[in-house]
């Protein structure tokens, strides 16, 4: 990890160096930051209060997955409307909310599959294709770190979108992505390991 260097020097003339899992952590909790809270509440939540709520942080989940904006604004959509007909079936709030976050990251695999056949796939570097008003008010520092991001497999942005964007546990992340807990986490360490070689050239 970056700083291990530093530990156990004795030196105190300035601050240790920030992690890359420090960096991802700082600029998916900034963008998380942009959007209201959105804690499930009970089952008074009417479909309406769901879309309302939690609409525009799950637009930006799917944008940081498939780095297109009215791409993700129609896989949002697509979960939603699946929301609607499975409506009966859900329990709660909460399980409202995990259909939708499970529906929105099969909706961005489908989506980044079907670029990959049709070889239509643009570089995950062109970042102006993005919700503006996310980026808007970012700095270039957290602008590097989303682009980076965009240049990871699809599996290893998605673990660390679910983590530091969607502030999901391991368990949670393997239930939404249909992986067992122990691939979670080592994608997550992997996917640490690749940012860090990506931000530093």
């Amino acid at each position: 990890m970056v700083g291990d260097d530093a530990q156990g020097l004795g030196q105190h003339s300035g601050p240790r160096p920030v992690t890359v899992e420090q960096t991802v952590e700082r600029t998916l909790g900034h963008i998380r930051a942009l959007d209201p809270d959105d804690r499930p509440g009970g089952n008074t939540l009417t479909l309406e209060d769901l879309y309302r709520q939690h609409r525009m942080r799950l637009v930006r989940l799917a944008v940081l997955l498939v780095d297109d904006a009215a791409t993700a604004e129609d896989v949002v959509q697509e979960a939603f409307t699946g929301l609607y007909r499975n409506w009966s079936g859900l329990r709660d709030g909460a399980a409202a909310v995990g259909y939708l976050r499970t529906a929105v990251v099969n909706g961005s695999r489908s989506v980044l599959r079907r670029r990959k056949t049709a070889r239509e796939y643009q570089p995950p570097h062109m970042i102006n294709a993005r919700s503006a008003e996310s980026l808007a008010m970012l700095t270039a520092e957290h602008q590097a770190v989303v682009a980076a991001l965009g240049q990871l497999p699809p599996r290893q942005r998605e673990v660390l979108v679910l983590r530091y964007y969607g502030g999901m546990s391991e368990a949670e992340i393997a239930e939404s992505t249909g992986i067992s807990r122990g691939t979670v986490k080592s994608t997550a360490s992997r996917a640490l390991d690749a940012l860090q070689k990506i931000i530093k050239t």
